[in-house]
């Protein structure tokens, strides 16, 4: 799987998913806290399956 996620939406989804997962451990339950594992992945990996078979990619590329 390639990486699709540009360096902002990486940030964004890392600090979602540890937020939520803080939230989980703190025991202030939310139906999303555990959910927190998906951003948190993503963004570390960089790829999101969903991104890719959606065709969308917010990784700046430079083609000159």
């Amino acid at each position: 799987m390639c990486n699709n996620l540009g360096k902002l939406d990486r940030a964004l989804r890392i600090l979602a998913g540890i937020v939520l997962l803080y939230m989980a451990i703190m025991e202030m339950y939310t139906p999303y806290t555990w959910i927190g594992v998906v951003p948190l992945l993503t963004g570390v990996l960089a790829s999101c399956p969903l991104y890719g078979l959606l065709g969308l990619n917010t990784k700046c590329s430079t083609k000159n």
